[in-house]
């Protein structure tokens, strides 16, 4: 699991709208440094031994470089996000990227934030909903893919997409913050009997848990010394990297890149939808 990456440049990467707590248009990002980080983060996945795919960014599309809301990729097919109306016009460019690479795409009948609120995790997938993504797609969802849906419901806007608020270390293991999901969704989690890694409130909101792992190497934002060191304490690779900017948009590590290597379930039986 996210070996393989989609992401999309940040040469377009300003902030023309609020759609979340953390843009505000009259602190714009440098966009020089932007494409430094990116950059960064692009070589930092291809150094752990990840294969990144470009996407070029459209003009029209500032935050087109948070890939992760453009999909939700697993075992060749794709479901493509409905994201808020500012950033609708992205769409149309994930549907011909993810044709051309042999995906079969499927449109989403209801809200859905994408790969935001969508985190594979061995069988299940986690679903968030109450913020971008309208709980209805979790059946669509399911019978497109195949997974046990566990629905997880975000605390505040601040939590706006799932991917804030928990972070998938593999297929045993989470990190997550408690206080960003609603009471019974945090009691929902614990009973799947994984291992859990609490993540306090300064580093989560930090964007420490908007990272990748692939069960080897974490790569992840740094200011979140606890938690760096808690997944180093368990034998993994942590590579820190600065995302000062692309944090203005709201989104980190985990929002720039698109996981395609999502697999099925070993029990999944999804079939076809009409």
């Amino acid at each position: 699991m996210n070996r393989d990456l989609l992401m999309s440049s940040a040469a377009h990467f300003r902030i023309d709208y609020e759609i979340n707590p953390y843009m505000d248009m009259s602190c714009q990002p440098d966009v020089k440094a932007a494409l430094v980080e990116h950059e960064a983060l692009s070589a930092a996945h291809r150094a752990a031994g990840r294969t990144v795919r470009v996407m070029e960014s459209a003009p029209e599309c500032p935050d087109m470089v948070y890939t992760a809301n453009g999909a939700f990729v697993c075992d060749q097919r794709a479901l493509l996000g409905a994201p808020p109306a500012a950033r609708q016009e992205e769409i149309p460019y994930f549907r011909s990227a993810l044709k051309e690479s042999g995906f079969d795409v499927f449109d989403a009948p209801y809200p859905f934030s994408g790969q935001g609120d969508a985190l594979a995790c061995g069988r299940f997938l986690l679903a968030g909903y109450g913020r971008r993504t309208d709980r209805r797609i979790h059946a669509f969802i399911a019978e497109l893919f195949g997974h046990e849906m566990v629905p997880l419901q975000t605390a505040s806007d601040q939590w706006y997409d799932l991917d804030l608020a928990v972070a998938v270390i593999d297929g045993r293991t989470l990190a997550y913050h408690p206080q960003a999901l609603a009471a019974p969704s945090r009691g929902r989690l614990r009973d799947l009997g994984l291992d859990l890694i609490e993540v306090g409130a300064q580093e989560a909101r930090a964007f420490a848990l908007n990272l990748i792992s692939d069960g080897t190497t974490v790569t992840m934002t740094v200011g979140a010394p606890r938690l760096a060191a808690t997944l180093r304490e368990r034998g993994l690779t942590v590579a820190e990297l600065d995302t000062t900017q692309l944090r203005k948009g709201g989104g980190g590590i985990r929002c720039t890149a698109l996981t395609l290597d999502n697999p099925a379930p070993a029990d999944a039986s999804p079939f076809p939808l009409s």
